[in-house]
């Protein structure tokens, strides 16, 4: 039995109360491997991509990878999990949380102005008289005001650090005010990496080497791919005119923070591993190299959210996503597989994507070596089918103490068919939206309907202060909600129950 976080309980507006469902009998990643290549072999063939690897990263491992194709049209030397690809926009994320780990070290603050730490900023002219100044933060989550700067954005990798600064010295025209509404930039991540430099006193490439590659054991990976092997090295190629074309080898430049990194699979799926490791909170020591609650503040997008479909074939029919930016990811709530945090990755010569289900400790990557590849929708019917298939394990919620005893006393009064058992444990707000003499005559009716209730399935709460409930009667069932209010001592806000339709 599970119920999503997704899943809200309307508790004013008194609508339906979840169905708890079953999970289906599990396949094993083994057996839904066949599906998962066909996908993305599938893929790669429509797209025209020379290679690509993809993984499956699961209960803190990777758990299935998978390289089709080759790294290079010379050599012709198949893609593995040790061959690099550079991973372009899903850098951000690496980028977003270096600044949230400067902010952990009281190096900066988020709402800071950008300006502070980059003074060729303080010269701009701002569209309005009104204009908020740029925070950290506005770069983070893409309102800083600045125009939607792909494909220009992307040839900017190798822009001399010296010619950035003369860039930002002369101003940009603005897209809209900032704060006001989301807008990608690249230009804006490119800023934030120069933030890392001269918050931390060091590159932002060394700053990004100490703090998270190096303690993370990503020893193939880098941003300088000149350097990499050639033996695992995945040149990057565009299709053009039914043929492919190599595209320029892109040095480290001003632009790094934005898409320089490159990755094998096997290290990017440390990094992944790290980062569902966030989830969920719990009293563990904290051994990575950010904190764990420093992790799962990523997931908290800016207010301006929009209603999209799921990426991938099921999108169509699947329950609309509400979507927001959060740190370097875009997050989402889905009704299927709950908080998603995704990112893609567009590039001269690459296209990659990511997306983590961390409420079942699971994620999907792809990375490929040609222009743009677009590679999301395989990557999220993965996922679907890995759901559909019972391989994502919900972690449950612990049924708190205060839960436990709430639950054992609203049993007692549904026997009684009254609510003397709960005296001293309802809160103010009870009595007042229901008398109790209201209350023993609901009771008597779901008694009439479904009986004795003398069992009832494991609790499924979505915190530590509500659950839902399904009491096992002589006739039938009964779903429940209880809510507890925010008071000590704990006490009962609202409690709901309907009778399981047949």
């Amino acid at each position: 039995m599970r119920v999503k976080s997704g899943l809200v309980f309307a508790v004013a507006l008194g609508t339906a109360l979840p169905a708890l469902a079953q999970d289906p009998a599990p396949k094993t990643l083994g057996q839904l491997a066949p599906e998962i290549d066909a996908m993305f072999a599938k893929f790669q063939a429509d797209a025209h991509i020379p290679g690509l690897v993809y993984g499956v990263v699961q209960d803190g491992r990777l758990a299935y990878v998978k390289g089709i194709g080759v790294q290079d049209l010379e050599s012709r030397r198949p893609v593995t999990p040790d061959t690099r690809f550079r991973i372009a926009s899903m850098t951000k994320a690496f980028t977003a949380l270096a600044i949230l780990k400067l902010r952990d070290d009281g190096k900066l603050r988020l709402d800071d102005l950008a300006e502070l730490y980059i003074p060729e900023m303080k010269g701009w002219t701002y569209p309005t008289k009104d204009s908020p100044r740029i925070r950290i933060r506005d770069l983070l989550q893409h309102v800083g005001g600045f125009v939607t700067d792909d494909p220009w954005g992307d040839r900017q990798q190798v822009l001399p650090q010296a010619d950035f600064t003369k860039m930002i010295a002369a101003g940009v025209p603005f897209s809209r005010v900032p704060q006001s509404s989301h807008e990608y930039s690249n230009f804006g991540y490119a800023l934030l990496g120069r933030i890392v430099t001269n918050a931390s006193g060091m590159a932002y490439t060394d700053y990004v080497q100490r703090t998270i590659l190096t303690p993370l054991g990503m020893t193939h990976s880098g941003f300088d791919v000149t350097k990499a092997p050639k033996e695992t090295y995945a040149r990057g190629y565009r299709w053009e005119n039914d043929a492919w074309v190599a595209e320029p080898e892109m040095v480290d430049g001003a632009f790094n923070s934005m898409g320089g990194l490159q990755v094998s699979a096997g290290d990017y799926a440390k990094w992944v591993a790290f980062l569902l490791a966030a989830w969920p909170a719990r009293d563990d020591p904290d051994t990575g190299p950010v904190k764990r609650s420093t992790v799962r503040e990523i997931a908290q997008g800016s207010n301006f959210t929009s209603v999209v479909n799921r990426i991938g074939a099921s999108g169509a029919d699947a329950c609309k996503q509400s979507l927001a930016y959060g740190m370097g990811w875009r997050v989402a709530q889905d009704c299927e597989l709950g908080l998603t945090l995704a990112h893609g990755g567009g590039y001269p010569g690459y296209g990659s994507h990511v997306m983590l289900m961390p409420e079942t400790g699971t994620a999907v990557f792809v990375l490929a070596n040609r222009t743009y590849a677009g590679p999301s929708a395989p990557a999220w019917d993965t996922a679907v089918a890995m759901d559909k298939a019972g391989l994502l394990h919900w972690r449950d919620i612990p049924v708190s103490p205060a839960i436990a005893a709430m639950f054992a006393a609203t049993r007692a009064a549904y026997a009684a068919g009254n609510l003397e058992p709960l005296d001293g444990k309802l809160a103010m707000n009870f009595l007042l939206d229901r008398s109790a003499a209201n209350w023993a005559t609901e009771l008597a009716k779901l008694k009439d309907q479904v009986g004795a209730c003398p069992t009832a399935e494991p609790l499924a709460p979505t915190g530590a202060m509500a659950t839902a409930f399904r009491l096992n009667c002589d006739k039938g069932k009964l779903d429940g909600m209880l809510l507890l209010a925010p008071t000590t001592p704990i006490t009962i806000q609202a409690l709901r129950l309907r009778v399981v339709p047949n």
